[in-house]
């Protein structure tokens, strides 16, 4: 690895990081309108998060792969912990900024993974799945435009 890539690499894996909370925000807003948890929409933001990740990156390949599923992976953990940081804000009165803060890490974290369903993991699995294959995938080349007649 080059002194230069180092620098690159931490970039990338912080922009994926901050691209997987912006999705899972966008997921817990999405899942609070609804009422409902929303599983299913894993898919859509992890195809969102590819798109991006490709686009972001110089050679799709492993690399992207392993970036686009784990900022997938991230936001689910990120929605299910926000959702439990709104639950305890509902019950005990608080806004949400002070019941996170309150409830911390470790709390948000166990009752995230207390409410995680098989469901949950079953569309994160699939859309991590879909998300690093999309993300690895070579981009198209585009043809040049035919030349005009005159």
């Amino acid at each position: 690895m080059r002194a230069r890539s180092v620098p690159a690499l931490l970039f990338a894996l912080f922009s994926a990081a901050m691209l997987g909370l912006a999705a899972g925000a966008v997921w817990m807003v999405a899942a609070l309108y609804s009422r409902h948890p929303l599983p299913w929409l894993a898919v859509p933001i992890g195809v969102a998060l590819a798109w991006i990740i490709r686009a972001g990156v110089r050679r799709p390949g492993v690399g992207a792969m392993l970036l686009a599923a784990g900022a997938t992976a991230l936001s689910m953990i990120y929605v299910n912990m926000l959702i439990a940081g709104v639950k305890i804000a509902g019950n005990l009165g608080l806004d949400l900024i002070e019941a996170l803060r309150t409830a911390g890490f470790a709390m948000l974290w166990q009752l995230a993974r207390l409410a995680m369903t098989p469901a949950d993991l079953g569309w994160t699995a699939l859309a991590m799945v879909l998300a690093g294959w999309l993300a690895s995938r070579k981009r198209r080349q585009r043809l040049p435009p035919p030349p005009k007649n005159v």
